[in-house]
């Protein structure tokens, strides 16, 4: 396993330098997480869920008329719809037409509801979370909510502001190129030696998880384009 030192070098490399690569890894977490509204959450999970495997600009483009059509994603009003209602919906054309993942809407707020019972809300439940088992946070969604397994969940969380790692192409090439798993990305084996992977980067340096994961990319696969700033 190489030290976080050497990962950082390579990638520096090949963007031009130590300058632009920070430019690259700007911090982007969100100290307003625990703060926002249940709502957003929602929202912002249906919004992956309708993007996933589609055209995200399509998705862009329709969500005034989503946040129109559900309330603005109002937990106990989604929790209160009748099944026919969500139906009529679901056949929209103002929105995307896919009624398998209307019903996510309901299932979803029903997870958050859920944790709500606990005495928080469920940003601040996502907030608190321990960074070292970010798997453990993306197999909760995967189990509790719908269509949030593989990279949506991950992708949602990113989107409001949690820091998370992301399994995109270069960083699964990474740890296939070193050797760090075997078998299939998502396998509990695969995820628990990444994990361990990110906590021991961690203890290295100070970078998030999401600044680690871009790093990672960055010294990786085809991306090597270097870029040149005006003075």
């Amino acid at each position: 396993m190489e030290k976080i030192s050497q990962i950082y070098q390579r990638a520096s490399e090949r963007k031009g330098g130590e300058h632009i690569l920070s430019l690259l890894l700007a911090d982007d977490s969100h100290p307003y997480l625990e703060k926002l509204g249940d709502d957003r959450i929602l929202a912002a999970l249906t919004k992956k869920v309708f993007q996933s495997g589609f055209v995200w600009r399509v998705v862009e483009n329709k969500w005034p008329d989503f946040e129109e059509t559900f309330f603005r994603f109002d937990i106990e009003k989604m929790l209160m719809m009748p099944e026919e209602m969500l139906e009529k919906k679901a056949s929209d054309p103002k929105i995307i037409r896919n009624y398998n993942k209307v019903k996510t809407i309901k299932t979803n707020a029903q997870m958050i509801y859920d944790e709500q019972q606990n005495g928080h809300s469920f940003a601040e439940f996502i907030t608190h979370w321990p960074a070292n088992d970010t798997i453990g946070l993306w197999a909760y969604l995967k189990k509790n909510g719908a269509r949030l397994g593989g990279n949506t969940g991950p992708y949602t969380l990113r989107a409001i502001g949690k820091d998370t790692f992301l399994l995109s192409r270069d960083v699964e090439a990474y740890f296939r190129a070193h050797d760090l798993i075997s078998g299939g990305i998502q396998t509990k084996g695969s995820l628990k030696a990444i994990q361990m992977c990110f906590n021991e980067w961690q203890q290295q340096c100070d970078l998030s998880l999401s600044q680690l994961s871009r790093l990672l990319a960055f010294a990786t696969g085809d991306n090597n384009v270097q870029i040149e700033l005006n003075e």
